[in-house]
């Protein structure tokens, strides 16, 4: 797919007479805090950032191109030009670059590289990896129980092996968008480095205990040790700081330390930046009026991030362990039972409950339209028109009457909707849906709780929260990595949601698979008729540059790429630098 041309808006505030603070020093500031640095455990994009920073792939996405390949660990991208991919597009050989040490010193080697590819494979039982369907024909390596699948390990083994100097990569069928997989989501990390420090050995006695072993209990979870341009000096709840790798392979970067600040105060956010104590900002089109005309400060819009953002996803197995977001538990007018959403007149009810022209109109500032399907523009299988739903409060009172056959009328309903602290947008939504559903009986009550970001994945992880809203950013520039993750039974989301359709698990499997644009084509857009009809989630708009980059005037070498995680507010900080333009 050809990278889009982003329309930029610049809106440039009166020069700031005070010389560049800390020019060696960047300085960003989050919303919310870091969930983990280990790379098996990874569901979100901030933290995909971070481990984009520290740790290299084999390659590299080129520039601002979303098809191009440049290397890193691997002296050449492969392509059928150069002979690395071979004839039958299975096979993809990858020559390691020698003389590249990781940050604790020792010498990258394949073996590191085939420890990395197995670890993400199995550990966490591939819930964190897009190499697993690629690699090994399987959507996860673990059953429902949590065991590995037997022999899949050795199938592991012999699909990725080690030939004079380079890694050779055999895939369990053809997979075009396997290159874009390994360049946004497969780092490379010192084997040595990892057993050293409890982590498992590479050996198949000891993988199930690896694959089974909470995040927390991970040393990776809280350190890290890549070949990257920068290396982590601090990692803690409210603060991440990087500093320069000296010995990069590249050459070292222009900036020395990198901090990271979670700041959820958007007033604090922005206090900063003005005083130049910090250098760059998330902030979203919700607070541009906030964080324009500030002398000094850059404001760029119109960058759009190849995504879906905001989705409301239904969970149809609530977890209902010490979960007080469900209230009793019981249809009872005080709680939820755990199958609240896997009534479809429910989840009609909610798709028609929602306020999508006065979100647009209100939270978008009018960027942005309803959502037609769970598929980004420029994707194959975009659906511009017809899949949408329409705002219409008398027919959600009308599927509301009809669920649960006519009990949840009488009765009412009372449950928790959990956002994380700092969201500019989530409050807004939830608070337009909150208005909607309570006004149309006096029974039905939503409270709304806001906790950190990592508390926030952690309770999305076990399944707790009842009604999940969510973004997801392209993992890579393919309709399959969206369509695996929304719609799948054992997708990201799925996995978490409890929702599972073999129709939908079928479909996704021969789109993957399929060759030819036009049956393609043809595969997604019965997938998406079929999620609009089945409404395992509600894709609610469709947005225009609803995310800014705000940065100070004198940070220099920002390049947006729509597929580079958390841009375009957060940076690959190798490219930049600190300077007053002249």
């Amino acid at each position: 797919m050809a990278a889009p041309i982003p329309f930029l808006f610049f809106c440039f505030a009166a020069p700031a007479s005070a010389q560049v603070k800390q020019p060696d020093v960047l300085t960003y500031l989050e919303r919310d805090d870091n969930d983990t640095l280990d790379p098996a455990w990874v569901q979100d994009t901030f933290s995909w950032n971070i481990i984009a920073n520290l740790y290299e792939g084999l390659i590299g996405i080129q520039g601002e191109s979303l098809t191009e390949f440049e290397p890193r660990l691997s002296v050449q991208a492969p392509s059928r030009r150069n002979g690395l991919i071979s004839k039958d597009g299975l096979s993809y050989t990858f020559p390691i670059r020698q003389g590249v040490r990781f940050h604790s010193g020792g010498e990258l080697s394949p073996q590191d590289v085939k420890y990395s590819l197995l670890r993400q494979m199995f550990v966490n039982c591939s819930r964190s990896s897009f190499l697993t369907e690629s690699i090994l024909g399987t959507q996860v390596s673990c059953d429902e129980k949590g065991d590995l699948k037997p022999g899949l390990f050795r199938l592991a083994e012999s699909a990725v092996q080690i030939r004079k100097g380079a890694v050779v990569i055999r895939l369990a069928k053809p997979f075009a968008p396997f290159l874009s997989i390994l360049a946004n989501s497969a780092p490379v990390l010192s084997k040595a480095w990892c057993v050293a420090h409890g982590e498992w050995d590479g050996g198949e006695a000891s993988l199930q205990k690896a694959a089974g072993a909470r995040k927390q209990d991970s040393y990776l979870h809280s350190h890290a040790d890549g070949t990257g341009p920068f290396a982590l000096e601090r990692w803690g709840a409210r603060e991440i700081v990087f500093l320069r790798n000296e010995r990069y392979w590249r050459a070292p970067a222009r900036l020395q330390r990198v901090v990271i600040k979670a700041v959820p105060e958007l007033n604090v956010r922005r206090l900063m930046l003005q005083n130049g104590d910090a250098d760059v900002m998330a902030a979203s089109i919700v607070e541009l009026p906030q964080v324009q005309d500030i002398p000094g400060v850059r404001v760029i819009e119109g960058l759009q991030p190849l995504l879906r953002n905001p989705l409301l996803f239904f969970n149809f197995k609530i977890n209902p362990e010490a979960n007080s977001d469900i209230g009793s538990g019981k249809l009872d007018g005080r709680g939820i039972p755990p199958g609240f959403f896997a009534d479809i007149d429910v989840r009609r009810a909610f798709a028609h409950a929602v306020d999508y022209p006065t979100y647009i109109r209100e939270v978008l500032r009018g960027r942005g339209r309803p959502a037609s399907g769970f598929i980004p523009p420029g994707l194959i299988g975009y659906s511009k028109e017809g899949l949408n739903y329409r705002f219409d409060p008398a027919l959600a009172a009308a599927h509301f009457k009809k669920a649960f056959a006519g009990k949840l009328w009488q009765t009412g309903f009372h449950f928790t909707i959990l956002i994380n602290s700092g969201s500019a947008w989530r409050p807004a939504l939830v608070q337009i849906i909150k208005d909607t559903v309570e006004s149309i009986n006096p029974k039905f009550k939503i409270d709304v709780r806001a906790v950190q970001w990592s508390t926030f994945l952690d309770q999305a992880q076990k399944g707790a929260i009842p009604l999940y809203i969510q973004g997801e950013g392209a993992d890579y520039p393919d309709t399959h990595a969206f369509a695996r993750a929304f719609l799948h039974s054992m997708g990201s989301f799925q996995k978490r949601m409890g929702y599972s359709n073999t129709a939908a698990d079928s479909l996704i499997e021969k789109a993957s698979a399929e060759t030819d644009p036009q049956k393609r084509e043809n595969l997604y857009r019965r997938l998406q008729r079929l999620a609009h009809d089945d409404i395992p989630f509600i894709p609610v708009v469709e947005p225009d540059g609803d995310i800014l980059r705000v940065q100070r005037s004198w940070v220099q070498g920002y390049k947006f790429n729509p597929v580079f995680p958390a841009a375009p507010s957060g940076s690959y900080y190798y490219d930049l630098w600190k300077e007053e333009p002249k």
